[in-house]
Formats: structure tokens, sequence, C-alpha cells
């Protein structure tokens, strides 16, 4: 699935069997069940996200949380907690510590937030005493959004983890994006270096890094994607004004991936997105040893299943991965 993306004046039905977030989710219904181990899900909303995506199939789930508290709120929704796993800590930082474990043990293939901080969960994972999930790349979010006027899910990074990122840390959020894409099964990437100009000037720092990226893709320093930049949003998803511009690029009016410049502009960009234009926003983290579930309160219910469902997915992905890895070593 790597044909040519860009805006399509259609109107596109998200909540049918052909939009975006069903796929996933019935690709991610085709992988071997995996287990997903949840930090602290003490409310309706986390709670209830996890049961959910283990009824539909997508993964079992352990629960890490106060026994009595994650009881009480089962019964006060309505909720069964029958037949699966519980794990009795006293308090969020504990939990977050417990999930992580029981990933560094072998036994979750997947993390998920609950009703802790995001902050919380992520200083268990960037844990530097060897109790952690770090790999040699930074972490980055991921959104997946699933666009109405655009003709396949479109991805915008970095709007929740890396503030504002240095060229390394850049490099890593490209990569770690455009190896989602790969996970996905959704090709080589187009992959738009966002600025406010398409020139490259010493006014607009984000522009020299980002044709500094563009030119470590060249030597081999980011594989995997095609890579343009500095593009302004408008020439990196509209042919139309790509056309006017004058840019001739395979990106540009086409991109798959969109890397906005600081955490600022991608969140803006993402939520511009979900509430101007009727987008939905699923999203993981990438980088850790195993992919990370965040989900929001004011996430649809099909947004939390398309998040758990990515996420599934590329855990399978890795996990082939590392066997053919292993096999040619």
């Amino acid at each position: 699935m790597n044909h040519p993306a860009g805006l399509d004046t259609a109107a596109v039905d998200r909540t049918g069997p052909s939009s975006h977030y069903s796929r996933l989710i019935e690709q991610a219904r085709k992988e071997h069940s995996r287990i997903c181990v949840v930090a602290h899900p003490c409310d309706d909303v986390s709670l209830g996200a996890a049961l959910q995506a283990r009824a539909q199939g997508l993964f079992e789930i352990v629960l890490v949380g106060p026994q009595a508290r994650l009881h009480s709120v089962a019964a006060e929704h309505g909720l069964s907690l029958e037949g699966v796993t519980l794990i009795d800590t006293p308090h969020s930082h504990a939990s977050a510590e417990r999930a992580v474990e029981e990933v560094l043990a072998g036994r979750a293939q997947l993390l998920m937030k609950g009703s802790l901080h995001t902050d919380e969960l992520i200083q268990a994972v960037l844990c530097t005493q060897g109790k952690g999930l770090r790999t040699g790349r930074r972490l980055s979010h991921v959104f997946i959004m699933d666009v109405p006027s655009y003709s396949e899910p479109l991805f915008v990074t970095d709007g929740a983890i890396n503030i504002f990122p240095d060229l390394s840390t850049k490099a890593d959020i490209v990569q770690n994006a455009i190896d989602l894409h790969h996970g996905l099964g959704l090709g080589t990437p187009l992959v738009a270096i966002l600025s406010a100009v398409e020139q490259v000037t010493e006014k607009i720092p984000t522009t020299l890094e980002a044709a500094a990226l563009c030119k470590m893709a060249d030597r081999g320093q980011i594989t995997g994607g095609v890579l343009d930049g500095p593009l302004a949003l408008d020439n990196a998803i509209s042919p139309e004004a790509a056309r006017i511009k004058g840019i001739v690029s395979p990106v540009a009016g086409k991109a798959q991936i969109l890397v906005a410049p600081d955490l600022e502009a991608g969140n803006m960009l993402a939520k511009n997105l979900t509430f101007l234009s009727g987008a939905q926003a699923a999203g993981i983290v990438m980088g850790a040893r195993v992919p990370i579930i965040l989900t929001s309160r004011a996430d649809s219910a099909q947004t939390r299943m398309a998040s758990c469902a990515v996420a599934s997915i590329y855990a399978g992905y890795l996990e082939r991965k590392v066997a053919v890895e292993a096999k040619h070593s």
C-alpha cells in the first residue's frame, strides 16, 4: 500500500468497514495473541479501553494497580474482570515500575498507559538503573491520523514527547515513524520535514535542520523512507499547492509522514486535524523495547481501539524482525 497520498475533496466515511482504523483493527485481530500489561487503569476510560481491546481480540491483558480500586471501578461501571490477571500494587508509581518489570521479564509484549500521568510511566520506561525499556533510540510519539480528506493514514510526529528536539533527536523521531510505517505494512513512506517555508534560510533554524535530515537520509543515517524538506504544510499535503510553488519532489503534495519542528507544532497540527477537520488521532510511543499505547479521555472508542491495534501489529513486526535477525546471525 504505497500509492500516492494527497488531499481528496470527496468525503470519507470513517465509521464504516472501509475506514483506515477498521482495517487496522481487523489486521490486528489476525495477529498471534500477545499480552499487554496495563499500568494503573484505575478509571472507567482506561480500564474500559483495556477490557474492550481484550474483548475485540486485539490482545490479552494484565492489569497492574491497587486490586481493591480496580474491582471498585469495574463494579461501579458494570465492567467484568473475570478471567483477567491482576497484579496488586500500592500506588501509581509502583504500578508503572511493575508494568515495566513484566515486559522486561518477557511476560508482556506491549505496554499501555492507564490513569497515571504520562511522565510517571515514561520515567519508569527510561529508568537508567538497568530496569527500564531503553534502546539506542530516543522515544517519540506518532499520531496515526484518520483524516476524512486524506486518502490514507497520515502520520504526525512528534506531538507528545520531545519538546524542543535537537538534530540527533529529530533523526530518531523520523526513523521511529518510518519503522512504524513499515511495521504496519504500509510500505516505504514519503516523509515531509515541516517548517514555515520551503527555502533553506538561517533566519529559520528548522529549515536548516530539515535540510540536514534529508542529507542524513542520503548518507544512510536515516533509512527506509523518502525524505524531503523543508516543506511548508500546504506543499507537503496538497499536490496543487506544490505545483503552484513549482516544487518538484516525490514527497511534495503526497506526504505520508509529517515531521513537525517541535512538540508544540506537532500537537497543534494533530489537534487542528482532529477538531477542525473531523480527524481521529490514534497514537503510540516508539523507540522503547516494546510499543507503548497512550490513550486520552477525549479519544473515541474507535480511536482507542486503533491505538491498541497499531501497537499489536507493530509488536508482531518486531518479533518477526528479531527472529529473522537471530536466524541470520
